[in-house]
């Protein structure tokens, strides 16, 4: 059976299996089907999406299927991931679902799921719903029945405003400089408003969806040029989002990049004055630069690390009660406030340690150094554990230790291509070159 869903619900080229239309209806038939029988009564849906062509067509097949089978779906139309997250909580909803392909291109989109808890769906139903799709159904919905209804639309989005606006409270933003780029996506319509409220000069970029421009050279994955921008309109501060704004990148007064790993350490320090993380822990994944494990530990802030995603970072909050946690890629999880990341919210808290502190962002990523990167890519023949190889363990071993305390080894072997990845962070950028082709060389030697 094809695994359909990955670790952010699934993902693919619209109008392509599993997004073409009659797939689209029968995930949402099978979605609503597999949540009523656990809940033993009809389901209750939210859907939204992000600003791709492809959006409403899917979102309209998708809650046709869930209708069919008895389900009530309301719709926010577009709207941000962690608004829908919040709104499914706020209003009672059983799951909310987000049309959207988060950073890629507008040719793909994608059907992501969210209990009432921020959790998206468990692995348990993700396979049956898989194992409804692979069954021989070719059912399409009566175009006449599609119980899509966009007209709570407004309300939901002032829903949604007013519960960021709680989180700015007592913020006032009179004389600040803000530039926003929009990644003409989900925050075009909510993040200038917000922050126009607070009393901030709003520079808007990239803010005029037309279906197909979304994430287009512009937005958090693209931040080279909107540094530049920064420095033209002399912004106190600039925000990229990505398309679906659960992400957000920052650029600083001098045109710098402020990634997840340095708002991290930002948001670190300012709760911990604040008294706000008791745990004297935060959660990062195995990608996070090893700077900011030695600037954190610093402040006497343990960083935990978990696997690639943010559905692994959230468990582990979860799990250990800590406070703050987030990835390198800007998605930054604050799960007293947000069970998922939330862009906006995370902007309006940088924007917060920066007025209060006084300071410009570039004094509040003082003490994060990030440190050089090696990443070799050796071709492999077989795929056994490290460990149970004895010359990759000894060199391993060998390498770990000359790193100690100042540098870090990740060895994993990719999940799509015969390749071991060598990855290895230090101070040095020629000695650890040296020591990443030097276990590239035992690797390739013994599993080929």
């Amino acid at each position: 059976m094809t695994r359909l869903f990955g670790t952010d619900g699934i993902r693919g080229e619209a109008g392509v299996f599993p997004l073409d239309e009659i797939s689209v209806y029968r995930i949402g038939r099978s979605m609503a089907v597999q949540l009523q029988h656990r809940l033993g009564r009809e389901a209750k849906l939210l859907t939204g999406r992000d600003t791709r062509e492809s959006g409403q067509w899917i979102e309209r097949e998708f809650t046709r299927g869930a209708v069919s089978v008895g389900a009530t779906c309301r719709s926010a139309a577009v709207i941000t991931t962690p608004g829908i997250a919040y709104l499914t909580r706020a209003l009672g909803i059983d799951l909310g679902v987000v049309i959207s392909a988060s950073h890629n291109p507008f040719y793909d989109n994608g059907i992501k799921a969210f209990l009432p808890t921020g959790r998206k769906l468990d692995e348990e139903m993700e396979k049956l719903i898989e194992a409804d799709l692979a069954e021989n159904d070719t059912a399409k919905a009566d175009p006449a029945a599609s119980g899509f209804d966009e007209s709570e639309q407004g309300e939901m989005r002032a829903a949604y405003l007013d519960h960021l606006a709680a989180q700015a409270e007592g913020l006032r933003l009179d004389g600040f400089r803000l530039a926003i780029d929009c990644a003409n996506g989900a925050a075009s319509q909510l993040a200038a408003r917000l922050f126009k409220d607070l009393g901030a000069e709003v520079i808007s970029f990239h803010d005029q969806p037309d279906g197909v421009n979304i994430n287009d050279n512009c937005g958090s994955l693209f931040v080279e040029q909107f540094r530049e921008k920064v420095l033209d309109v002399k912004a106190d501060i600039g925000v990229a989002f990505d398309g679906d704004a659960d992400r957000a990148l920052f650029v600083d007064e001098r045109g710098e990049l402020v990634d997840g790993d340095a708002t991290l350490w930002i948001m670190a320090q300012a709760m911990q004055r604040s008294g706000e993380l008791a745990s004297g822990k935060v959660v990062a994944t195995v990608m996070s630069n090893i700077g900011l494990e030695i600037a954190l530990k610093s402040e006497n802030i343990d960083l935990v690390r978990t696997a690639v995603g943010d559905k692994y970072v959230l468990d582990e909050l979860l799990k250990s009660g800590i406070e703050l946690g987030g990835e390198q890629s800007g998605h930054i999880i604050f799960p007293s406030q947000s069970l998922v990341g939330d862009g906006i919210m995370t902007a309006i808290k940088v924007v917060r340690a920066v007025a209060e502190s006084g300071n410009p962002l570039s004094r509040l990523t003082e003490g994060f150094r990030r440190y050089p990167q090696v990443l070799v890519n050796v071709k492999v023949g077989r795929k056994p554990p490290f460990d149970e190889v004895d010359a990759i363990r000894s060199t391993a071993s060998e390498v770990e230790a000359k790193l100690e305390g100042s540098g870090r080894l990740l060895l994993r072997y990719s999940g799509t291509e015969n390749l071991a990845r060598v990855m290895i962070e230090g101070a040095d950028q020629a000695r650890i070159e040296g020591l990443a082709n030097g276990l590239a060389e035992t690797i390739s030697r013994e599993l080929n």
